[in-house]
């Protein structure tokens, strides 16, 4: 997926993606609608991170819009953390 400024691990990875929703439209494509957080309410990336998700997800074969929604509740702790980001991060 995309890789948040300064972070060896993926927004999948580090727990940000909340939710994924599909809704069908005309001629077999769907809408997408994302909902994510971030680690921090201020990070001052928040505009380029979710624009840059809903690219990506925009690219995919059979999308034909995406929506990405920032979210704060709940908020994001370490526990949401992967395996692969503990890991990638150095904390086990």
């Amino acid at each position: 997926m995309l890789r948040p400024p300064k972070s060896p691990s993926t927004s999948s990875d580090l727990g940000l993606i909340y939710e994924i929703r599909f809704d069908d439209v005309p001629e077999g494509q769907q809408d997408v609608t994302v909902d994510m957080t971030l680690t921090a309410q201020g990070c001052p990336e928040h505009v380029n991170i979710s624009a840059q998700v809903k690219s990506r997800v925009e690219q995919l074969p059979g999308v034909r819009n995406a929506n990405v929604n920032v979210i704060w509740e709940p908020a994001w702790t370490p526990e949401r953390l992967s395996p692969d980001a503990r890991k990638q991060l150095g904390i086990d």
